[in-house]
């Protein structure tokens, strides 16, 4: 059972973070402010109510995000449900919602394998509004999206990193690996590098830390505990 933690305003603001994903499991309800899920639906996206997390990645994200910044409240846009199967029109209205809501940083932890401009014009929005983007990127391999459109923050795994620990990779597929374990068995790789950088992010922002790229990238590389992508032996 998830309990209720309490928020000392002296020491810290209240992030409000964004998640694209499967939604989230009913125990998880307390650290949400508000959920919509978008469905496609003859030829276009609906915006309805939420189902609970059927497939259990979602939960695993808002649970890897809270346990690096405590203090974050949830807004959560379901665009999965009960298969690995969204469409671009979904990803892109569920974005411009989370923006629409107040989202300070947006955990994107999918990835699509062609350039779609709906998805591109609504990450475009969402830079121009401050709001600060997170999606996974492979360790190894071709580029996905919306990680490799400009302005927004290339995440991944990397085995190296304990929970507590990133990792500035500053190469061609990522700029910051992250652990790659989630609390939920089976729940791993590039997508739990990102909720966890995510939550990174979230707890520089509830310190008072300024939202522009350029700032959340320097004390991102002034925490890493690595520098440089994974030398592997053999």
């Amino acid at each position: 059972m998830v309990g209720v933690r309490m928020i000392n305003p002296l020491s810290s603001q209240v992030t409000r973070v964004g998640v694209v994903d499967s939604g989230f499991v009913s125990e998880l309800g307390v650290y949400v402010d508000n959920a919509r899920a978008f469905q496609w639906c003859q030829d276009r996206v609906l915006s309805t109510e939420p189902r609970a997390d059927q497939l259990g990645h979602g939960s695993a994200m808002l649970n890897v995000i809270q346990s690096i910044a405590p203090e974050s409240r949830f807004l959560v846009a379901q665009v999965f449900r009960d298969k690995w199967a969204t469409t671009p029109e979904q990803v892109a209205a569920a974005l411009d919602w989370l923006v629409e809501q107040g989202t300070q940083v947006i955990n994107l932890s999918l990835g699509l394998r062609q350039d779609r401009p709906v998805v591109r014009l609504a990450c475009e929005r969402a830079i121009a509004r401050g709001v600060v983007l997170v999606a996974a990127s492979p360790a190894q391999g071709a580029a996905v999206y919306p990680s490799a459109y400009p302005g927004i923050i290339r995440a991944t795994g990397d085995a190296r990193c304990s929970v507590d620990e990133i990792s500035f990779l500053d190469s061609a597929q990522a700029d910051f690996g992250a652990c790659v374990r989630s609390p939920v068995e089976g729940v791993v790789g590039a997508s739990v590098g990102t909720a966890y950088l995510t939550g990174h992010i979230a707890q520089h922002l509830g310190k008072g830390g300024s939202a522009k790229l350029k700032d959340v990238l320097h004390c991102l590389a002034q925490k890493a505990d690595y520098w440089g992508v994974e030398k592997r032996v053999g």
